[in-house]
């Protein structure tokens, strides 16, 4: 199995000592990239969970910057000690409990002095305590400030330093001698014991602020720390813990600093000389750090914008907009190089001090924020299947392509050229992006959306690939393809350039495109899509479309019904059957007859259609996500949501929300079923194996025609071949567990009308012959089901004897 498509930047990386190296927190593992190519090179792999916290010994001398250690922590409760040149895992330490955040100041300290030989290694955890948590005015205290003998891989007995409502996480100074958390409005700074041992006391300060806040950073060389809130302001406090922290006859006098004349800003009995605040962003502040000598503060939230603070006098200045909110900045121990972490997931390679972006490390990007506006099962995610890359929206107008064998991100497409900024207002939406089969042509829709209810426009493109640089460019530009409805789907033939596009505006069009002299990496200059046929069925709304292997047949869903066309004649061939709700999804099984289908709403259907006998084959009543056919074969593969009172969901499933099941068209009963998490908005398709990209071993050690890709409502993906054994292993049902299936969901007659009435052979079995008024007895007479009608006879003689005038007799 490959797994890939993983965050980068849910918690801040660390550089080696010789910044050649930058170590990345990547789910369950550590991710060693090259700073100078950017590109992966090793991986720390034996966590259990997400791993939470990196960090690298630091080098003592100079000569030792060739040696690679550091620890990590994860959500699995444990710490571990790693060399990461091999790689080679050294040690293990079970704490029990999520760790959340990990600071080793002692790493840190240049100035700490011991009398013995080895000196003992401390680390300061935030972890979660999953026991029964003590309670404060009534609230669970689930977050924890705890101590760690890393030397004697145990905890320091009895030792909390703090209690607060969520895990939090903790900040260490560049000298090692603080840290602290941020809690709502409180800054919680501890000092750290010259000579540590487990039962050194802890000298801790509280300073206080009127709103929450984020993030806070402290001066490399002097009693200074800063902090950002929730609105966008920075404060920054002086002399914190003259006080507390003051050595022996202690730096600043008691009288002085009680005297609130003399410290302008500081609130209540907090202990510092002043606190001074700034204001520049509009949002919060995520990102805040010192310069090396202290002189200027940098910082950083949603806008994108690095704003460096000159200490002394407040004056400010910007860097150049990188384009995504900030989240995480990270020092190197080469002062002309750095990191930071933006929210698209990308990691930024900064020189210092100028901040030019010298490599980029992207991972792939986070689903849109805007699903309501995407429309269809195809529409946030399309594959290449014979390149093993796939498309993903981003938020910033553009089309990502990602290589799910090489788990990078290969190029971008703008597809809307406009000047968005994190926190700017959405005006434009891409709705759909579709590859044709071969990766040589892009479609895509996007909305304008209206201003105050007014205007509002769709425009679809096509887009053509290069033969040598491989990227897209523009060919051509449609807009209002369906007047003002919305595209509901886009479609390519299978071999020739030609697509459909659906509308729920109650047509479709057939485009094609005009053949014309290419030159090198340049568009087709006479080339252009046009309409070459637009239908419709009975007005109805055309909601998805596809076309079958080998391009003869085109079908086209309006709505709760199936139609089948020949898209070169523009001719409707066959309708076939009807579904419960609307259909979203349509897919041929491969070369075979079947059509699968996919509909949403209240009464969710996958069904499965006989294109020689017109009518449904089988079905599922399962909310169906996506649908992938392998091009050759007759099987497929279907994303199912289960429902949550699903007998599975409280079973084998262990809290997961989805299952992929592979058929074969012609037998109802899945051939295998794997169970999935974050299944909603997920994707599948058939991937053609690249044997250069794929290390046997990971893959049953055989060469494999074609592997399956999952790609999760997270855009985590897994490529595993459906048949091997290793995917067999991790079955969750086999043929005997249908039962389990079936309690999800019915199949056959009981999926489309609903289960019949349970018959009882001693019941008194109720007359046949329909009630009816005496007088009028036609207006009623073809009410009812058509097996419950009368007989002909029956049905001839009350309705002549109605049509005669009856008379009265007077008898004398």
């Amino acid at each position: 199995m490959i797994r890939g498509g993983r965050s980068y930047v849910l918690s801040p990386p660390a550089f080696s000592n010789d910044a050649k190296r930058l170590l990345v927190c990547t789910a369950n593992s550590v991710t060693i990239f090259s700073t100078a190519t950017g590109l992966p090179v090793l991986s720390l792999d034996g966590h259990t969970a997400l791993v939470t916290a990196v960090i690298v010994v630091p080098a003592s001398t100079p000569a030792s910057k060739i040696l690679c250690y550091c620890w990590t922590a994860s959500l699995d409760g444990t710490i571990r000690y790693w060399d990461f040149s091999v790689p080679e895992l050294i040690k293990i330490i079970n704490v029990n409990l999520p760790i959340i955040s990990m600071v080793i100041p002692s790493l840190l300290s240049q100035t700490a002095e011991t009398n013995d030989k080895s000196p003992k290694t401390f680390a300061y955890l935030s972890v979660e305590n999953t026991k029964e948590p003590e309670k404060e005015s009534g609230k669970a205290l689930r977050g924890q400030i705890k101590k760690c003998n890393l030397t004697n891989s145990r905890m320091a007995g009895g030792m909390t330093l703090s209690e607060t409502k969520q895990p939090e996480i903790i900040t260490v100074s560049s000298s090692g001698k603080y840290f602290g958390i941020q809690f709502k409005r409180k800054l919680r700074i501890w000092k750290v014991p010259t000579a540590e041992s487990e039962r050194a006391v802890v000298k801790k300060i509280t300073l206080h602020h009127t709103k929450n806040m984020n993030v806070l950073a402290f001066h490399p060389t002097q009693r200074i720390v800063a902090a950002g809130d929730v609105t966008g302001r920075i404060l920054i406090w002086r002399g914190f813990g003259d006080r507390t922290f003051a050595d022996g006859d202690g730096l600043v006098s008691r009288k002085l600093t009680n005297n609130e004349e003399e410290r302008p800003g500081v609130r209540g009995d907090d202990d510092a000389d002043s606190c001074t605040t700034w204001h520049w962003h509009s949002a919060e502040v995520n990102v805040l750090f010192f310069s090396s000598d202290g002189a200027y503060l940098y910082s950083g939230g949603k806008e994108g914008v690095l704003v460096v603070w000159q200490l002394d006098t407040g004056r400010k200045k910007f860097l150049p907009r990188i384009g995504s909110p900030l989240l995480w900045f990270t020092d190197s121990p080469d002062p002309s190089l750095s990191s930071i972490s933006c929210a698209d997931n990308q990691i930024h390679l900064l020189k210092m001090p100028s901040m030019e972006i010298l490599k980029s490390i992207s991972g792939i990007k986070l689903p849109c924020s805007f699903p309501e506006m995407c429309n269809g099962l195809q529409s946030g995610i399309a594959f290449d299947c014979n390149a093993g890359l796939v498309a993903l929206r981003t938020e910033n107008y553009c089309i990502q392509l990602y290589s799910l064998f090489d788990d990078r991100g290969i190029s971008e497409v703008v597809v809307c050229e406009r000047n968005h900024q994190p926190g700017d207002e959405v005006t434009v939406v891409v709705t759909l992006a579709v590859l044709s089969l071969d990766g040589s042509m892009m479609s895509t829709a996007e909305v304008k959306l209206p201003e105050e209810g007014l205007g509002g426009l769709v425009c679809l493109k096509f887009w053509a690939l290069g033969s040598q640089n491989k990227e897209f460019s523009l060919s051509t530009i449609v807009y209002e393809p369906h007047r003002d409805a919305g595209i509901s789907a886009i479609a390519f033939h299978p071999t020739r350039p030609m697509a459909v596009s659906s509308s729920y505006g109650g047509d479709f069009k057939v485009w094609v495109c005009n053949n014309g002299i290419q030159e090198m990496d340049k568009p087709l200059p006479n080339s252009g899509w046009t309409c070459h046929a637009v239908g419709s069925y009975k007005k109805k709304p055309m909601t998805a479309a596809t076309f079958s292997s080998d391009g003869s047949v085109l079908a086209v869903a309006a709505e709760t019904v199936i139609t089948l066309w020949d898209a070169d004649k523009n001719i409707l061939v066959a309708v076939i059957g009807e579904t419960l709700m609307p259909v979203v999804n349509l897919a041929f099984a491969g070369k075979s007859e079947y059509l699968v289908s996919a509909s949403w709403g209240s009464k969710p259907q996958l069904s499965i259609w006989s294109m020689s006998k017109l009518s449904v084959s089988w079905s599922y009543m399962l909310h169906v996500e996506a649908i992938a056919s392998a091009a050759d074969m007759s099987f497929f593969a279907a994303l199912a949501l289960l429902p949550e009172s699903s007998k599975w969901n409280e079973t084998s499933l262990k809290g997961r929300d989805g299952v992929i099941l592979l058929f074969n068209a012609s037998d109802p009963v899945p051939i295998f079923t794997w169970s999935v998490q974050k299944a909603k908005g997920g994707a599948l398709a058939f991937i053609q194996a690249n044997q250069f990209a794929i290390d046997e071993n990971e893959l049953d050690g055989k060469p494999h025609q074609s592997l399956l890709a999952y790609v999760n409502g997270d855009h985590e993906y897994l490529l595993f071949d459906p048949q091997g054994k290793e995917a067999k292993e991790h079955s969750t049902i086999r043929q005997e567990g249908l039962g389990d299936l079936e309690e999800a969901g019915k199949f056959g007659y009981a999926s489309i009308y609903g289960e019949l009435p349970q018959f009882d052979p001693k019941r008194k079995q109720a007359s046949w012959v329909p009630s009816a008024s005496l007088e009028r007895p036609w207006e009623t007479v073809f009410s009812g089901s058509s097996h419950n009608l009368p007989p002909l006879t029956k049905l001839c003689s009350v309705f002549l004897e109605s049509l005669l005038e009856k008379r009265t007799v007077n008898v004398d």
